[in-house]
């Protein structure tokens, strides 16, 4: 098994929402935000290549969206998902899976694109199966006031229309030799964390239930959580699990820091050694 960083580029958002209820003079530290009150976040997404599958977690925002839509997330930085697969070696036709954590746009805006003409949407990794939770998907298509924005019918239907869309539910097993599948409906309703099996360490796919370093702490729940009180039942189980098991922790969208372990001190969960994946699995 090989793995790899994928980096799908930054956007910006702000940063008392990330947050949540807590102070801007706790976060600011973490985080800082510039004089609109947005940090930067990165999307990054992991590839993991094991036996026959080339399997991606998440796929960013993509570029789907015209420039005006583009300019309101800032994008910034050199990341591109399709050039950062490249940069790894492979070409998007040799990607067999693609497990979207779950349906907000800057999660799976990448898994569709427009052909070259710009006449229609095709998918961006042509002989992949795109997965998903199916109360995820049902969630995401007839999807609440909360989290409407951020669900985007070019994003999913195209998957669905082109025979491309499975699921992974609770009485499936997951179709990976390696990966196991951790559910949360903190954030948003089924939202999956891949568990990766490589050598003789557990790597978390943490998606948004703890989305950067920043958010270890318990009360550090992002404000577009729609269950928040559960988001932070099932990050304390996640972090308490990841101490007792020395689970490995990636984060998606933290802005410099690609993964680390956590530990229990008095003062609650903290980071006790972080810092590039290439760095925890050679």
């Amino acid at each position: 098994m090989t793995l790899h960083t994928i980096d799908a580029g930054n956007f910006k958002l702000d940063g008392g929402a990330m947050f949540g209820v807590v102070p801007k003079s706790f976060w600011n530290k973490l985080n800082p935000a510039d004089e609109n009150n947005l940090c930067s976040w990165k999307m990054r997404c992991l590839l993991v290549e094991d036996g026959n599958q080339l399997i991606l977690v998440d796929t960013g925002m993509g570029s789907k969206q015209d420039a005006k839509w583009q300019g309101y997330y800032y994008r910034h930085g050199d990341g591109d998902l399709v050039q950062s697969i490249r940069k790894a070696g492979f070409s998007e036709k040799e990607v067999t899976d693609v497990i979207l954590t779950h349906l907000h746009f800057d999660h799976c805006g990448g898994a569709v694109q427009w052909n070259q003409d710009r006449t229609k949407f095709e998918m961006t990794f042509p002989n992949a199966k795109y997965w998903t939770h199916s109360q995820h998907y049902d969630w995401a298509i007839h999807p609440n006031p909360r989290e409407k924005a951020t669900f985007f019918k070019e994003n999913i239907m195209p998957i669905k229309e082109a025979g491309q869309l499975f699921f992974i539910n609770d009485e499936i097993v997951p179709p990976f030799n390696s990966i196991d599948i951790l559910v949360a409906d903190g954030h948003t309703e089924k939202m999956l964390m891949p568990k990766i099996h490589y050598k003789n360490q557990e790597i978390v796919f943490a998606a948004d239930t703890i989305p950067s370093m920043a958010h270890i702490p318990v009360p550090y729940v992002m404000s577009y959580d729609v269950r928040p009180l559960q988001t932070m039942e099932e990050k304390n189980e996640l972090l308490t699990q990841a101490v007792a098991n020395d689970w490995l922790l990636y984060f998606d969208h933290d802005p410099q820091i690609d993964c680390g372990f956590v530990s229990s001190t008095e003062k609650g969960f903290q980071i006790a050694e972080k810092g590039a994946l290439i760095d925890f699995i050679i």
